[in-house]
């Protein structure tokens, strides 16, 4: 995960500006806002909305909508771990709650010094070969309690 910088407005309303000529900006803005500062602050979907001429209210649904976008820093490290059916089929419920154990976090908590954040997903398109997680945008597919145990021996490297 590449280093985010921290809330700045100055810098904020410059990314807002700069995708204000797009189609449907919303997204994009948003998106940008994430990329630059690891999540979309409360100040910025004020900024947003005030920007596109919408209420907070619609901004922020769109923001809690979209699994994306997170209203506060995520850890250094973001473990998604699918909940969704394929994989809850296949002993997936059970693995999700091994990690959560090994790691000493419950589902959306980021570790105490900013280390790991563990969160639900509800499809990583790995369905044929789940239960399956995502570390850092890496795949971790067909994992079993060993399978799980290794994932966080490799998050604590």
């Amino acid at each position: 995960m590449p280093a985010r910088s921290p809330w700045d407005a100055t810098r904020a309303r410059e990314i807002i500006d700069a995708h204000l000529h797009l189609e449907g900006p919303a997204l994009p803005i948003l998106h940008a806002l994430q990329e630059a500062f690891g999540h979309v602050a409360p100040e910025a979907v004020r900024m947003v909305a005030e920007a596109l001429g919408v209420s907070r209210a619609e901004m922020h649904g769109i923001v809690t909508f979209y699994q994306d976008f997170r209203e506060t820093p995520a850890g250094r490290v973001v473990v998604k771990v699918c909940r969704a059916e394929s994989c809850q089929a296949r002993g997936g419920r059970a693995i999700g709650d091994r990690i959560a154990e090994l790691l000493g976090l419950k589902w959306y908590e980021t570790s105490a010094d900013g280390r790991v954040t563990l969160e639900p997903v509800y499809c990583l398109g790995l369905c044929a070969s789940g239960p399956s997680a995502m570390v850092d945008g890496i795949p971790f597919a067909r994992l079993d309690k060993v399978g799980a145990e290794r994932l966080v021996e490799e998050i604590a490297g």
